[in-house]
């Protein structure tokens, strides 16, 4: 417990040691986790969240790099939550975007954390929301989370930012694969990088005009209102297609401008706070589901099962009785 009291002290202080510290305790949910982040949440809610977000090969890191010395020229401190697809032989990241992301490493304004996938459908590690929380209550006024870029499973990242960049190249193919892909559906702002490649005129043209013959809905990527309708705002959020070489910085004061719009866009219309309410509800939902899951099958319940599976496969039994028989061993369900 001292030991606890003392990380978070630390943590309070400024410490980037403490912060890594208590990122791997999250991450890995180790022992304890969660008091710190109990501890800490009353400091979060300041941040502004960014997920980028894109095919394999779109240049995501590089353009991320690029957009947080934009933001450091703006004297902001950002925070980097850089995704990777996990090592088959740890378990952990492979760190390839830590490696592209060295120009922005070493400034002690930005803080770049890798984050194995560990197999989640959606691309974000189950704990990026939390991380960025840490990141949100240890000052940085930017935390922008880069996914691996695994089609429409990137809903996860229109769920935890307020801002979502979606990043293409002309050799994706034409716009309409690209919305397939689900991409398209979670943008709030494309991005065409790579553009001095021949296509990138063409796909921004047919970006651009899918977009308006299917409508743009108030702020994309917001949830349903509480009635599960959907709430109604005035203003429309036209999607912006920006054209960038991130390895040049091409074209990313534009996608800076972009983003600055947007949140002024949210802000405005009152969608960020319905944001933020949305994410807290999702939180607290995803707490819960997990402590029931963990009680559920601590209770005895695996033991059963196997019993049950015979049962039901004899004819004994259906699979809505066997379940109903697990629940009924943790009181209250």
């Amino acid at each position: 417990m001292r030991s606890t009291e003392d990380l978070i002290k630390r943590f309070n202080s400024g410490d980037r040691t403490a912060l890594s510290r208590i990122i791997t305790l999250v991450e890995n949910r180790e022992d304890g986790y969660s008091d710190i982040l109990d501890c800490i949440f009353p400091k979060t809610g300041k941040a502004y969240r960014i997920g980028v977000t894109g095919p394999p090969g779109a240049g995501k890191s590089t353009l991320v790099s690029s957009l947080v010395q934009t933001q450091r020229s703006k004297q902001m401190k950002v925070g980097v939550i850089a995704v990777d697809p996990t090592s088959p032989f740890t378990g952990g990241a492979l760190l390839g975007d830590r490696i592209r992301m060295q120009d922005i490493g070493c400034d002690p304004g930005v803080f770049v954390r890798s984050m194995a996938t560990r197999g989640s459908v959606g691309g974000l590690a189950e704990a990026a929301g939390d991380v960025a929380d840490v990141m949100d209550a240890f000052g940085y006024d930017v935390v922008i989370t880069e996914t691996v870029g695994v089609g429409q499973c990137e809903l996860d990242i229109a769920q935890t930012c307020y801002t979502t960049v979606v990043v293409i190249v002309p050799e994706s193919g034409d716009s309409v694969q690209a919305m397939k892909a689900g991409l398209m559906e979670i943008a709030d702002i494309i991005v065409i990088n790579k553009s001095d490649r021949e296509g990138a005129d063409k796909i921004a043209m047919e970006t651009l005009a899918m977009m308006e013959l299917r409508g743009r809905r108030p702020g994309a990527g917001d949830g349903p209102g509480e009635d599960g309708a959907g709430e109604t705002c005035d203003e429309v959020w036209h999607l912006p297609v920006v054209k960038t070489i991130a390895s040049r910085g091409t074209g990313i004061p534009e996608l800076y401008e972009a983003i600055e719009k947007h949140r002024e866009f949210l802000v405005r219309s009152g969608l960020l706070e319905r944001h933020r309410k949305s994410n807290v509800e999702a939180t607290i939902r995803g707490i819960v589901e997990s402590e029931l899951h963990k009680k559920v099958w601590s209770s005895g319940s695996l033991e059963k099962l196997e019993g049950l599976v015979k049962e039901v496969l004899e004819g004994r039994k259906t699979p809505r009785q066997a379940s109903g028989e697990i629940l009924s061993t943790i009181g209250g369900v």
